[in-house]
């Protein structure tokens, strides 16, 4: 049962699995489209040319991103007023709904031009509940958590989206296996998104007695920085996570990079992406985890410069080699170095905001840095690659992004309470 001592709730892993369990379904959905763009846009975007194809279903893929800040200012303003809880519960079932309306579409064959238009309706609802959902579920870890494990719990959001990943790379991988090349085609990302719309029910059920945090008192003390404007943060925030965010795409896009540039089998590029997730999870993890010991700043600048340092390298090697386990080792390599910083500033961020507009601040900081950077970047990254000719397009991009992501880090506050000679009391909350 939960127990409440001293204004504040202890975190159960229930709690931890019913607030991420939406985090888990909103990236499912929407990497699920990422990873077979392709397929769906030969349902709903054929034409003569492939290029044409992809790059509609693409911009489709990019229209999810245009309501996701939208979603943030309004279900992250019901968070921060009516609470954590209801905010969550709204926006799952909103992903619910539009999981299950994409995957029942009829393909362009037999409706015509309603196909692409109900499906950009789908894609324009799931963003709107993304959205929303960010803010409010990391505001309730970071409140509910002891200021000891702040980084370690908060690490479960990038922990479930790795997890999202990992699941649809083994559909795939799955699936492509199982069925032949035209029925996998044709209907293979449909029983995926089902598979997804399918988990809601259990997810409302779980969410049924989770602990409301908005009025904790002391859900989260201010930390001794110096004084910061929230304007910075903003700034700061929203070129790390649009650095985050192009890495994220960058890897889920794989799959198509090793079928459309390296001429590989989609399975391979399954393969590679369920590396990449597999070893990802446990590395961002640790690292949040360790951040609670020796602070967010030198977890997540160092891991960075890490990751730019070795993108070059292994994107080189992979396209000088173009072999499968060329492909799966390299990004599975880059799978855990770009994880290096999620847990830490996931939890670093939440920390620099007042907890009255933290889930409106986080969601918004968080959905526009998407929005800009996530539904562009595979669009960006086909485009290079078609008007250059070169396959080391997509490294170039990263490395520029990453770049101006570790300037950011670098002028970004430390917040965790370790930091500020609180490693003692933080410990033992922590036990």
């Amino acid at each position: 049962m939960l127990a409440e001592t001293s204004g504040k709730v202890r975190l159960e892993r229930r709690h931890i699995a019913a607030a991420t369990i939406g985090n888990a379904l909103e990236f499912y959905d929407f990497f699920a489209y990422g990873l077979f763009a392709i397929q769906i846009g030969h349902a709903f975007f054929p034409s003569g040319s492939a290029y044409l194809s992809l790059m509609g279903s693409l911009a489709t893929f990019g229209a999810g991103f245009l309501t996701r800040p939208i979603g943030a200012i309004i279900l992250g303003r019901y968070a921060d007023r009516a609470g954590r809880k209801p905010a969550m519960t709204l926006s799952f079932v909103m992903m619910g709904c539009s999981m299950l309306l994409m995957a029942l579409i009829p393909s362009y064959s037999a409706i015509g031009l309603a196909a692409p238009v109900l499906m950009i309706v789908a894609r324009l609802a799931q963003g709107f509940s993304v959205g929303g959902e960010i803010g409010s579920n990391t505001a309730f870890l970071v409140e509910a958590a002891p200021p000891g494990r702040r980084g370690f719990i908060a690490s479960f959001q990038g922990g479930t989206q790795a997890a999202s990943v990992l699941v649809l790379s083994l559909l795939g991988f799955g699936l492509n296996a199982a069925l032949p090349a035209g029925l996998a085609s044709a209907y293979g990302w449909r029983i995926v998104v089902l598979l997804g719309a399918a988990v809601v029910p259990y997810g409302l059920w779980m969410r049924r007695d989770m602990p409301e945090t908005l009025h904790l008192s002391e859900a989260a003390p201010e930390t001794r920085t110096a004084p910061i404007s929230y304007r910075r943060i903003a700034v700061l925030g929203t070129a790390v996570w649009g650095s985050i965010t192009i890495a994220a795409y960058v890897s889920v896009y794989a799959v198509t990079f090793a079928q459309n540039s390296l001429h590989m089998s989609a399975r391979a590029g399954f393969a590679a992406q369920l590396m990449s997730a597999a070893l990802s999870i446990p590395s961002l993890i640790l690292c949040g985890k360790l951040s609670d010991r020796i602070g967010r700043k030198p977890i997540y600048v160092f891991g960075n410069l890490i990751f730019l340092i070795a993108i070059i390298p292994l994107f080189t090697w992979v396209t000088g080699v173009r072999s499968d386990f060329a492909l799966i080792a390299g990004m599975g390599l880059l799978g855990i170095t770009k994880s290096f910083i999620l847990g830490p500033f996931t939890a670093g961020l939440s920390e620099a905001l007042p907890q009255h507009v933290r889930a409106m601040a986080f969601g918004t900081i968080y959905s526009f840095a998407i929005a800009v950077f996530g539904g562009s970047t595979q669009l960006v990254i086909t485009w290079l690659i078609h008007v250059s000719g070169s396959t080391m397009a997509p490294a170039w991009y990263l490395v520029a992004a990453v770049g101006i992501g570790q300037v950011a880090l670098m002028l970004f506050p430390e917040t965790a309470p370790v930091a500020f000679g609180a490693a003692e009391a933080a410990l033992e909350q922590s036990t």
